[in-house]
């Protein structure tokens, strides 16, 4: 295997571990955004792109000059020759077995090499997400608080009110029975003054005929007295 080769297979190889290590279970999208957050990778960020396209047009060149060699040896010509010639059909056929082994190389660290780079934005756009969701959710808690303390301060001024209600009704009922009792004091009132005022009236009449009745005794008293007089005046 040449070094280009041995190169690619252990990139291959690394790949596969990457992945791998990437597809881990227990290892949460939030713990590989916090990695792939570090500062080195902001560093290395402004070159990704370019070694991403890079190392995809150099495996794309691998995997077509690859392809071309297998085509090369596995085309009708060699295998003529390799009939013709023992000796040349062996080296055929390690020829094959090599740009074989090289198109699976190279074609599999195509494929994983875009596999990784869709594993990684996916578990970045996961994070996002699930960071995005917790969000949702610690606001949807607080709404949901919110909306029970509401409820809870809603019923509480529900049952303050009814309370007050029932302490004005009792009131407005006891007040009604004061106003009636003090009505019905205003009335007794009202009739025993006119009771007083009745009674007074009798009186006043009972003592005007009681003027009367001492004036014409008076003046009886005064004719007797007269009478008396002029008798004893003829007397003497």
């Amino acid at each position: 295997m040449t070094l280009q080769w041995t190169a690619v297979a252990f990139f291959l190889y690394a790949e596969i571990a990457v992945n791998l290590i990437l597809c881990i279970p227990f290892i949460s999208a939030k713990r590989w955004r916090s990695v792939f957050n570090l500062r080195i990778w902001n560093w290395l960020s402004p070159y990704w792109n370019k070694c991403f396209f890079t190392m995809i047009m150099v495996l794309i060149v691998l995997f077509l000059d690859a392809l071309r060699e297998v085509q090369k040896y596995s085309g009708p010509q060699p295998m003529q020759d390799a009939k013709v010639n023992p000796t040349v059909y062996d080296h055929i056929h390690m020829k094959l077995f090599r740009s074989q082994r090289n198109l699976y190389i190279s074609g599999f660290s195509l494929f994983l090499w875009l596999i990784m780079r869709r594993v990684v934005t996916l578990l970045n756009q996961v994070a996002v997400t699930l960071e995005t969701t917790a969000g949702l959710q610690a606001q949807m808690d607080n709404a949901v608080k919110a909306s029970k303390q509401h409820q809870e301060d809603n019923l509480t001024l529900k049952q303050a009110l009814l309370d007050e209600e029932k302490s004005m009704f009792a009131k407005n009922q006891q007040l009604k029975l004061e106003v009636e009792k003090l009505t019905n004091q205003v009335k007794a009132a009202e009739d025993a003054v006119h009771k007083s005022h009745a009674e007074v009236e009798a009186m006043k009449r009972q003592a005007k005929g009681l003027a009367h009745e001492y004036d014409r005794l008076l003046t009886e008293h005064h004719k007797l007295q007269n009478l008396q007089s002029a008798e004893d005046k003829k007397d003497q």
